[in-house]
């Protein structure tokens, strides 16, 4: 059954739905030719905080220290175009928050690759859930990021090989990193902003969202100011860091 929905998953490219499917109707398959590192929803070292999703991933792609989903992990999510007031936000909450804790976002530029490189440098675990195909780069300004997880760190997608990062694969990769993280900080986001679905899927498995304040004139944080508006957890000062 391993080898079924690994077949699935590079027939379809790892689409959900077209997997589903193809479970449910037991459809034909060839035993699959593929030499990488994968894990399957029957695994007994698949992640028990996934299977709290509606929709399990069938199948993780993976690159890197599969040990590493063993340890804990505070989610850090944001803007693609971040601020320098985001990336040192960043790289405060990653020196201050709980020693224990590792890190995991989506290896986006922006926010996401911030809190990689710092959790890299602060000595963290650090896991990156992808939107693409699990040999694809992508943005490219991520290869030498990318490089170091796939060794050290860890990196995550459902989708095989050099599937392309379709826009429809990133909310599917934002309830993994939900499901991941414990708790969930959004550094910056500005008023229509992707960060928002992994939010909702945060809200929707009862984890906690905090944010950091920004000036009510600051376009960059106009998102997180509408989560604490919305009752999201504020983040202004060092205790409250270090007792995430």
């Amino acid at each position: 059954m391993r080898e079924q929905l690994l077949a699935y998953a590079l027939k379809y490219n790892g689409e959900y739905d077209r997997m589903k499917k193809a479970i449910q109707d037991d459809e034909a398959w060839q035993m699959p030719d593929y030499k990488g590192h994968y894990l399957t929803i029957l695994d007994e070292n698949y992640p028990k905080a996934l299977l709290l999703l509606e929709d399990p991933p069938f199948i993780l792609f993976y690159k890197g220290d599969i040990r590493l989903l063993e340890n804990e992990y505070l989610g850090i999510i944001g803007s693609r175009l971040a601020s320098s007031v985001g990336l040192n936000y960043t790289a405060y909450l990653i020196k201050k928050c709980p020693s224990h804790y590792g890190i995991v976002s989506g290896l986006a530029k922006g926010i996401d690759a911030a809190a990689h490189a710092n959790a890299i440098r602060s000595g963290r675990s650090t896991i990156g859930v992808i939107g693409c195909g699990i040999e694809r780069v992508y943005p490219q300004e991520n290869q030498y990021l990318y490089e170091q997880m796939a060794v050290n760190q860890l990196i995550l997608s459902e989708y095989p090989e050099h599937t392309p990062p379709y826009a429809s694969h990133f909310p599917w990769r934002n309830r993994i990193i939900a499901a991941l993280a414990k708790r969930i900080v959004v550094v910056e986001a500005k008023e229509k902003s992707g960060t928002m679905l992994t939010v909702n899927e945060a809200l929707r498995l009862d984890k906690d969202v905090y944010v950091f304040p920004y000036r009510y004139d600051d376009a960059f944080g106009k998102g997180c100011n509408m989560l604490i508006q919305q009752g999201a957890n504020m983040l202004v000062f060092d205790e409250e860091i270090e007792n995430l």
